[in-house]
């Protein structure tokens, strides 16, 4: 190499070395930010998207028929990762092997560690799930895997309707809806006037094959949190499925990211994240325009869009397939053309260690998912292009701007005392939240 190439080559790297620290040190304007963060609030205020504090049950959305205490959130902290309730596997093999927390998993954002979460008739965990596989012993079609990927549990006091269809609960979307429910699509549970998180853990405790009795309660050792969780109940109804439920989504309401950089900023404390943060902020609410449907506190919405994404099945999923009424997303629930392949909003916190995005685990990366919304192309020939959302159109960021909107959504979002949330051991003292030999071996338990 000539001494002039040197030269050319030196130049070129401080001027991008000067370049990038002229980027990462030019100061953000954050009126202008929390303007444009507040802009974006439904409330028109950027107040609105600070999470409560967990400590004050009172500030925490939740069911009137299901008030938060303390006792009944410690109690369905507890039965979530409590594997020695799932006693009605398919087979007997599958005993006391799987738990809420198999396909809900706090190290991946409490969504699967795999593409498809399985909770009975798998076995395996890896580090954060990732290795769980079928049982030798099952046939795909006894297996507990959905065809739609679960979404995160971390903020689900926000929502209304849940399941990516919103097809649970009796009000928000689905207020008009009542003919709709029935056993068929396990929405018969909207009946029993439950908020949407009540009933879908009161349908999953049967869907997961889970089950609840006082003589259960009293070997694993949960007769006396059942007593402080319910005292308003006849002890002959305190023990069982809907009980537990109950207790379990309370649990569920207190999962809330309120450590996470964008939120300590959202309270006043500047610094807490980076300029490039920032930057990817004012994308968010700005330019990239994630807000318009990522706008309630979670950052999530009750509302339901047609992305042209890809589903489950057709990445391989396991007890799924092209008719799946799941694939329609809300249409698969109202029956109304005009919702097919809309799904909802979901939020967006944590999801740092989560190894898969959208309904059908089609992306594997915030990359990639940043990559789709800015080139506008949707990928899944079986959505008719006049379904897909206006709001889906190419956002023409710089290769500067996609990393800057990555690390808000990736680290600014990020709430890495997630594990507070989760308990040292249950009272059965089984291996969670797996329980199989094989997940023994990986958790390095029993």
């Amino acid at each position: 190499m000539s001494k002039i190439s040197i030269a050319f080559s030196f130049f070129l790297l401080l001027f991008w070395a000067c370049s990038y620290d002229e980027i990462q040190t030019v100061e953000i304007d954050e009126a202008e930010l929390l303007r444009l963060v507040g802009e974006s609030s439904p409330t028109g205020d950027a107040s609105n998207f600070i999470l409560p504090d967990g400590n004050v049950l009172s500030q925490i959305p939740q069911d009137p028929k299901n008030p938060l205490t303390f006792q009944k959130i410690a109690l369905g902290r507890l039965l979530f990762f409590e594997t020695g309730l799932a006693k009605l596997p398919v087979k007997l093999t599958g005993l006391d092997t799987y738990s809420c927390s198999s396909c809900h998993i706090p190290s991946a954002g409490f969504k699967p560690g795999r593409f498809q979460g399985i909770a009975d008739g798998a076995t395996g965990f890896g580090i954060s799930g990732e290795t769980r596989s079928i049982r030798s012993d099952y046939q795909e079609t006894e297996l507990d895997a959905q065809g739609t990927r679960p979404l995160s549990l971390l903020n689900v006091a926000f929502v209304e309707n849940t399941s990516w269809n919103g097809q649970f609960g009796s009000g928000g979307a689905n207020v008009g809806t009542e003919d709709l429910w029935s056993e068929e699509d396990m929405t018969e549970v909207n009946h029993l006037g439950f908020a949407a998180l009540e009933s879908q853990n009161i349908e999953g405790m049967e869907v997961h094959r889970f089950h609840v009795d006082q003589a259960l309660m009293d070997e694993l050792g949960y007769t006396q949190l059942f007593n402080m969780s319910f005292p308003e109940i006849e002890e002959s109804e305190r023990f069982n499925n809907l009980t537990a439920s109950l207790a379990i989504s309370a649990y569920l309401r207190s999962l809330i990211t309120n450590k996470a950089p964008f939120q300590e900023w959202l309270k006043g404390k500047v610094d807490a994240m980076s300029n490039q943060q920032k930057r990817g902020a004012r994308l968010f609410f700005g330019k990239a325009n994630c807000s318009k449907c990522h706008k309630n506190p979670n950052l999530g919405a009750d509302e339901f869009f047609a992305l042209g994404v890809n589903d489950l099945d057709q990445r391989g999923g396991l007890n799924t397939g092209p008719n799946d009424r799941r694939n329609f997303g809300r249409g698969g629930f109202t029956k109304e053309s005009i919702d097919n392949y809309k799904f909802k909003v979901p939020q967006l916190y944590n999801m740092k260690n989560a190894p898969f995005f959208f309904h059908g685990s089609s992306k594997e990366s915030l990359d990639e998912v940043i990559e789709y919304f800015n080139n506008a192309i949707p990928e899944n020939s079986r959505v008719p292009a006049s379904q897909i959302a206006p709001i889906i159109r190419p956002l023409n960021l710089s290769d500067q701007e996609k990393e800057d909107l990555k690390s808000f959504l990736e680290d600014a979002l990020y709430d890495p005392f997630i594990n507070r949330y989760v308990p040292t051991q249950v009272r059965s003292g089984n291996c969670f939240p797996n329980n199989d030999i094989q997940s023994q071996i990986d958790l390095n338990c029993n």
